[in-house]
């Protein structure tokens, strides 16, 4: 039989197998989503279970479709931040508290003032933010010390699942960075940040290299899953990480926009303290050896969209509700007859932006008219995350560091409008890449090299898809929307100075 490898692509909304072949073809795909709970206001979590049947799901659906390729390894491309508590065995004591939560803000804000933020990121790579785990867990000290103490284990999404898959705790560098308890110099845990979020070290999954082998599948989840005894368990890394290896981003100078649920902007580097680093960038371990990424979380501005979407599109009837597909092409058909600037009016998001990319914001329209339609209030909000996009760009810019263009891959980069309105607002030249399919790329290349397939994971890039098409910016528009960006910044600055 021929050998095919696994890439699992394990969202904040979903999870998605694909299976690939030796050349890099894809022969089965599948997807299974999940939803997020938010018991409190800014209390944000998800079911382990619920991404347990959806791995399960997702895998044995993509291998029923190409039954004479036999599975040699899979990894996981995991999403970062979130983490739960567990007993010894592994098993949760808690939800996932995921890296939109919001609960551990006002520590956070305590922490810095402070002045604890500095000594923070000088060991770990990253800013203090709300809804990572060094803030949780000292959140959870202070509000839950009888759970803390209780918990033997922390997990990441990747520890857990790796776990149920191997029965084997391991981490890896760039999934552990948003445990925000790791020393990004180093590559292990840091002693000094697990003080200070009240845990020990020994809590914690041991790290392991991004391409490691862990080990062979439980003889039970095997079955379960419909895979061969032997298939082979290789260490994964972070699903953004992944989707820079698969786009080729392991040099400076390429940065990735990832537009799913959360917005994230990556980059690489050489070097773990890359000179002129702006504060607003974080660093962890790339899923390559001696590389490093950048890269600044924007918050869940994917999120606003979808939450519009499903209160302005589901329709009259429930019993004949729209798929989303067709509700994100009704929207398409609205955008097509706005105008940029949407009549005057801004959103400001509600899951993440400026200054806080965690759920600890309220936020809304501005302006809102009676004149003012459902397609333009949803380009209000796509004009809101190209603003942040904009702004997050400007400090990198002002350090020197090179961007050239950006890359743009998720749900985003699925619209039919809003790379454009990124190309114009940000001047930058917006490519996008063909296919959904770069995080499960990213992590089938790991396993492929893992397993001995390639002889490394650079080897298999050849085999990777090609460009669709580039959105370059219009001129006339760069300067109708630098107008419309400084009215944003204004009224965020409004907002945050009446917050506070």
């Amino acid at each position: 039989m021929e050998p095919g490898i696994l890439g699992l692509d394990v969202g904040t909304s979903s999870t998605k197998a694909l299976l690939f072949d030796h050349t890099g073809a894809i022969r089965g795909e599948a997807r299974a989503t999940y939803p997020l709970s938010t018991p409190r206001p800014g209390h944000v979590e998800q079911d382990p279970e619920a991404l347990w049947r959806a791995l399960l799901r997702t895998v044995q659906e993509a291998t029923a479709q190409a039954p004479e390729l036999r599975v040699r390894a899979l990894a996981l491309a995991a999403q970062s931040g979130s983490l739960l508590l567990a007993d010894q065995a592994g098993r949760p004591l808690t939800p996932f508290i995921t890296w939109m939560d919001g609960r551990s803000a006002p520590l956070v804000e305590r922490w810095r003032q402070q002045g604890k933020e500095a000594q923070v990121r000088a060991i770990s790579g990253w800013a203090l933010h709300p809804g990572l785990g060094l803030p949780t867990l000292a959140w959870l000290g202070e509000e839950r010390p009888e759970l803390l103490a209780r918990a033997r284990r922390i997990l990441s999404v990747n520890d857990f699942l790796v776990h149920r898959l191997t029965g084997r705790f391991v981490a890896n560098p760039s999934n552990a960075a948003g445990l925000q308890l790791l020393d990004v110099h180093t590559g292990q845990w840091s002693p000094e940040l697990c003080a200070l979020a009240g845990v020990s070290p020994e809590r914690l999954s041991p790290v392991q290299p991004s391409g490691a082998a862990i080990g062979p599948l439980l003889p039970d989840v095997a079955r379960a899953a419909g895979l061969p005894p032997d298939a082979l368990v290789v260490n994964g890394g972070h699903d953004q990480a992944c989707t820079a290896l698969a786009l080729g981003i392991t040099e400076p100078g390429r940065f990735l926009l990832a537009c799913g649920t959360a917005w994230v902007l990556t980059g690489a580097t050489d070097r773990p303290d890359p000179p002129g680093l702006p504060a607003t960038l974080d660093v962890s371990g790339h899923v390559l050896p001696q590389r490093w990424t950048v890269s600044r979380s924007l918050g869940g501005l994917g999120a606003s969209l979808e939450w519009w979407v499903s209160q302005a599109w589901q329709g009259v009837d429930p019993a004949r509700r729209p798929s989303r597909e067709a509700r994100f092409a009704a929207l398409d058909r609205e955008l097509a007859h706005t105008q940029p600037g949407s009549r005057g009016l801004l959103f400001l998001p509600m899951t993440g932006g400026h200054g806080d990319p965690s759920t600890g914001r309220a936020g809304g329209f501005l302006g809102l008219g009676l004149e003012h339609s459902r397609g333009e209030m949803a380009r209000a909000i796509l004009e809101s995350g190209a603003y942040e996009l904009a702004w997050a760009l400007e400090p990198v810019q002002a350090a020197g560091l090179p961007v050239e263009a950006l890359w743009m891959v998720g749900g985003g980069a699925r619209s039919a409008l809003w790379p454009s309105i990124l190309a114009d607002v940000t001047g930058l030249p917006i490519h996008l890449p063909s296919g959904e399919q770069w995080p499960a790329l990213g992590a089938a290349l790991l396993a492929s090299a893992g397993s001995g397939l390639f002889p490394s994971p650079e080897a298999g890039l050849s085999q990777a898809p090609g460009m669709v098409r580039t959105v370059r910016p219009e001129p006339g528009r760069v300067g109708e929307y630098r107008e419309g960006f400084a009215r944003y910044r204004a009224a965020v600055g409004h907002w945050m100075r009446d917050r506070g």
